[in-house]
């Protein structure tokens, strides 16, 4: 009986030494090692060029977000691990604290202050309107009012289109499906953010969609964090501060849109 219970509690032991080891690894996988940086993990949904997408040869996550959560955190000393994830995904994973930050073309919006923090603003955005080349129909938001609407999940252009009498909303997990399917005459409209619809049809490999003359709103974009996280999101805050006064935001912006940052967004 003593032989079993000494055989037990070495049982025991050996497994808490393992958990023990595990739990130390995952902190510092979070921590960074002796030595190295923090690192943050940071969620977004690579299918929102210029903001973010995946390098086809590289894998590399690439664009305007990407720039400016790395030199947030150059500045302010940690590095970044970017996860790909659905759009609407982002707020439950910071909830549920597999992520730190979400950056990713997002609105703030008094719905999203309920459950998430937001920096300073880092762009202003609006929503605009994406038709077939030969679509002379739409030229005024009252054009879209009983049309085929296409959207992503999750998004402004989603409660955008949601208000307009009489649409017919159809929503997609990607923006590039609705994309598609506004070329494929699937929608008569794709309603998102003017700088990703300028980017796709400037960028698309036929010329059978354009940008219609319409926006919508005018939007601030923050990075989100889980409420109360006041430490990151001073880091984030103090970060963007930095590279807004020392030119880098100046020049990621350049980089990516191909013009000056608005003079209200450096203040």
């Amino acid at each position: 009986m003593r032989k079993t219970i000494l055989l037990i509690l070495t049982i025991v032991f050996a497994a808490a030494a393992v958990f023990s080891g595990c739990a130390n690894d995952q902190q510092a996988v979070s921590s960074g090692e002796q030595g190295q940086r923090p690192v943050l993990k940071v969620g977004m949904d690579a299918s929102y060029p210029p903001f973010g997408s995946q390098d086809s040869a590289s894998n590399d996550y690439v664009g305007f977000d990407v720039d400016i959560i790395k030199a947030i955190g150059e500045v302010e000393g940690f590095d970044v691990s970017i996860s790909n994830r659905a759009f609407d995904g982002l707020i439950p994973a910071l909830q549920s604290r597999d992520i730190d930050v979400a950056i990713n073309d997002i609105t703030i919006t008094d719905e999203r202050k309920k459950n998430v923090d937001f920096t300073e603003r880092y762009y202003i955005a609006g929503l605009g309107v994406v038709v077939k080349a030969d679509n002379d129909t739409i030229k005024t938001a009252k054009d879209l009012e009983g049309k085929k609407l296409g959207v992503s999940i999750g998004s402004t252009g989603e409660e955008a289109a949601r208000k307009i009498p009489g649409a017919d909303v159809r929503v997609f997990n990607a923006i590039n499906e609705a994309f598609l399917e506004v070329q494929n005459g699937g929608v008569d409209a794709v309603i998102n953010d003017i700088p990703t619809n300028e980017y796709y049809v400037s960028h698309t490999n036929n010329k059978n969609v354009r940008v219609a003359e319409v926006a919508l709103t005018q939007e601030d974009l923050g990075i989100a964090v889980l409420k109360g996280n006041t430490e990151v999101l001073q880091k984030l805050n103090d970060g963007l501060a930095t590279i807004k006064k020392n030119g880098k935001f100046r020049e990621i912006y350049q980089k990516w849109f191909g013009k000056e940052p608005p003079q209200e967004l450096l203040q």
